[in-house]
Formats: structure tokens, sequence, C-alpha cells
């Protein structure tokens, strides 16, 4: 029973671990007035979203920090924050305690909120998503609710609070040292006799060269090209851009003899994520993720231009692929034409591929595209 506790406990230690929140969040949150203008102000669609940062420092299961709410000029807040981290259930806690900077407008109220938020990763990206509620500072009377989104950042739109910014300083200097020291050590003792060693190893360097020459001249990127060939001479992929009111084709011709754009030429190309289905047609639709700042993108499938410079908002755009039997494998490359207003640019793709849908998170900026594959299996 005893090593069963403990296992338990190692496990959640370990996901706590994971799940470290220290460091800078930034997104939005979307704010529903409370009462009858709440509900009309729903109605109507209108959309209230500010700007919202926060800087954690956390301690086991615990943590501390700051918030910033701001939006340009007419309402900016700091205030001090606390909060909790469920380990198992990926479920945090944060309650804002007191306003300690404020410039806002005649008509604006200075409101603390209580935020109630789930933490996700996603390949090398980290998420906190959930609601608020928050209540008048002055009165205590109910300020509204609302949602948040929050994506973890490295640089802050105002300056790095000293907490963050003295580990940041510390780090390099605790892990380099003894990280390089002790491969040194390993390989001079376990030679014995250093400099006869050295000696003898150094004219062997030539002969793992002429080993090293062996598969430069087999050029193993030529392997890449190799595996592309088969799905080039095969039939072609209609793709379907529903955004506009006629249905374009787009026959994509063999990968070899279509010239590879400069733009995905010249950037780095992340793959994002691989969806491998059964299903014929792939509906896509792409939003701003966050934010809503004058992100603007262009999307190719198969090198082939698909979607120019759209600008990303709440309303999708919607792209339609439809896969063919004997063409197995399609890559679908989005490339940021500007960072909008909050750099990066940032956006969320819906795929819908037969009964299963999927989410997918982009960031992609003016050196690097975001690249999605989907592979067809019957």
């Amino acid at each position: 029973m005893k090593s069963v506790l403990l296992f338990l406990f190692l496990g959640i230690s370990f996901c706590g671990q994971a799940q470290n929140l220290t460091g800078i969040w930034r997104g939005n949150f979307k704010s529903t007035p409370a009462g009858p203008q709440g509900r009309q102000l729903d109605l109507l669609g209108v959309d209230q979203r500010y700007k919202f940062e926060v800087q954690i420092d956390q301690n086991k299961k615990n943590f501390k920090g700051v918030t910033y709410s701001y939006l340009t000029t007419v309402f900016y807040g700091k205030a001090t924050c606390q909060g909790t981290v469920n380990p198992a259930t990926h479920q945090v806690l944060l309650e804002e305690l007191k306003i300690v900077e404020v410039r806002m407008s005649g008509g604006s109220d200075a409101c603390i909120m209580t935020l109630f938020l789930k933490y996700s990763k996603e390949n090398d990206e980290e998420f906190l998503e959930g609601n608020y509620i928050s209540y008048n500072t002055s009165d205590s009377t109910n300020c509204g609710r609302g949602t948040v989104f929050l994506r973890k950042v490295t640089t802050s739109d105002f300056y790095e609070e000293p907490f963050l910014a003295n580990k940041d300083k510390q780090k390099p200097v605790e892990s380099t040292p003894p990280a390089q020291k002790p491969v040194v050590k390993k390989i001079d003792t376990t030679a014995g006799k250093p400099k006869p060693a050295i000696a003898k190893t150094t004219p062997k360097t030539t002969n793992p060269q002429t080993t090293v020459k062996k598969p430069v001249t087999v050029t193993k990127p030529a392997n890449k090209a190799v595996v592309k060939t088969p799905t080039e001479t095969k039939p072609n992929v209609k793709i379907v851009e529903t955004d506009t009111v006629k249905k374009v084709d787009v026959k994509v011709p063999p990968l070899a003899r279509i010239p590879t754009p400069k733009v995905l030429a010249n950037r780095e190309n992340e793959l994002v994520k691989t969806i491998t289905t059964d299903a014929k047609e792939i509906e896509i639709n792409i939003y701003d993720n966050g934010t809503v700042d004058n992100d603007t993108i262009s999307v190719y499938v198969d090198k082939k231009l698909v979607l120019s410079n759209k600008r990303l908002t709440e309303k999708a755009i919607p792209l339609t692929i439809s896969l063919d039997e004997t063409v197995n494998y399609h890559e679908l490359v989005m490339v940021a034409e500007n960072l909008g207003e909050i750099p990066p640019n940032t956006s969320l793709m819906v795929v819908k591929a037969g009964s299963k849908q999927y989410e997918v998170r982009i960031t992609s900026t003016e050196q690097k595209n975001a690249v999605i594959v989907f592979k067809y299996e019957p």
C-alpha cells in the first residue's frame, strides 16, 4: 500500500514539474457586463475585448505574480495576484489581490478579477484558457464576467518583473559549467595515458573522415526527393476555396515540376501537426487565435497558393481539400504576411476530417512558416 501511495505522489510531483507556469503569459479577456446591458450586448454581438498579460512565479502548487489589463491608452491597470495549480486536473485558479497602478478614462471602473483557467500544451505552445468573474474595487458591485485566453510568451509588453529577470540571469550560470566539466574529465580518465591516446586518435580521424565522405556521396537528402516522387506522378488533387461564391478547383501538377515559391524556400518551414485520416474531404476553418489584431496570412497546398493575403478575424476563412485515394500525402503551409499589432502572427485552424475534428493552434513569423501534413489512409 505504501509503494502504491509513493508512486501516486511521484506521479503528481512529476506532473507538477512538467506543468510549470513560471513566465510571461499574454492574450486577452472578453468582457460581458452584468445585468440587462450585458445581455443586450450579447444579442447585438458587441465584442468587448481587452489585452491581458500575466507574469507568474510558481513555487510547487502555488504562485504569485502581477497582471496587466490594457487597451491602448483608454485603459491600463496593473494588479498583484496569487493562485494555485492542480497538477492532476490542470486547473488553475488565479485571484487578483490589489490594483497597484491604474490609468483609465473618466467613465471606467477599476475591477478585480478571479480567473478559473485550464492549462494545456500543444507541441511547444502552452495555453491557459477559461472564464473569469469580477467586482468593483470601490463598492464591491458585480463588474461582469467573461472568457480568458492566454499563451506563454518570452517577452512582455511592459517590463519583466524582477522575480523573472533574476531567474533568467541565474539559469545560464548554474547550468553550463557542470554540464561540460564531467564530460571532459570522463574522456580523459578512461584513456589512462592521455598524451599517446590523443596522438593515436588524431591520425585515426582521417579514417573517419573517409567514412564520413561515404554517406555524403550517397546524399541522404536525396531520399526525401525519392519519397516525394511517387506522389508526384499520381493523379491531381482538387482544392476548393469556400470563402468565395464560386468553387475554385486547383489542379496540382507533380511537385517536382512546381517551382518552390520564394516565401517557402527562403523561410524555415516548421511541422506543426500531422493528421492521418480516411476521409476523402477535409473541411478547414481558419480564425484569429486570441485578440483580433490585423494578422494577415497566405496558405499554400502542395506549393500551390490557395489563399492570398487573408485577414484573420473571428469569422472563419473556409477551405476544403478533396483527397484522392492515389495521393496520400499533402502539405499545407501557412505563411505570415505580417505580424499584426501583437506579434507573432497567431491563428486557430479547425480541421474536420470525417467524424473527427482537430484544433491546431499556429504561430508563424516573418522567418518561419507553419506546416500541417495530411496523410490519407483508407
